[in-house]
């Protein structure tokens, strides 16, 4: 495992997997929740609870949501410094684009010396230990 810019270790893909499925169980509840009081909404709201989520933990709890703080890992800007709203937001974004092509974005990370999905190189973040 490689250190990050910053000089901290960079998060194995383990760890991060786990801190996902946490968050997505997390999302899923707070989500189906949501939904079942405006079903006709149901994919719209899923996108706004869930950038509204990453957005939140990502600038405002130290680029730790309650998966990665799990987890003992955190987002960081390649330079090392935090995420901002707009890097949160496209880092989210990236989620889709991850997916969308057939899951290679999120394959990519396996290949890539920093570990880093599309999402991470489309914000420009390392997810890192604590």
């Amino acid at each position: 495992m490689s250190d990050s810019a910053s000089g901290q270790p960079l998060a194995t893909l383990g760890s991060r997997f786990i801190a996902i499925v946490i968050d997505g169980i997390i999302l899923g509840i707070i989500t189906g929740v949501l939904v079942g009081f405006g079903r006709e909404a149901g994919g719209g709201i899923s996108f706004v609870v869930g950038l509204a989520y990453y957005w939140y933990f990502l600038t405002r709890q130290q680029g730790q949501t309650p998966g990665k703080k799990v987890m003992n890992i955190r987002v960081i800007k390649t330079d090392g410094s935090a995420l901002s709203d707009t890097d949160a937001i496209l880092r989210y974004i990236g989620y889709y684009i991850n997916s969308f092509v057939i899951m290679i974005g999120w394959i990519w990370a396996f290949f890539d010396r920093n570990n880093q999905g599309w999402h991470d190189k489309i914000a420009q973040t390392y997810v890192v230990q604590v």
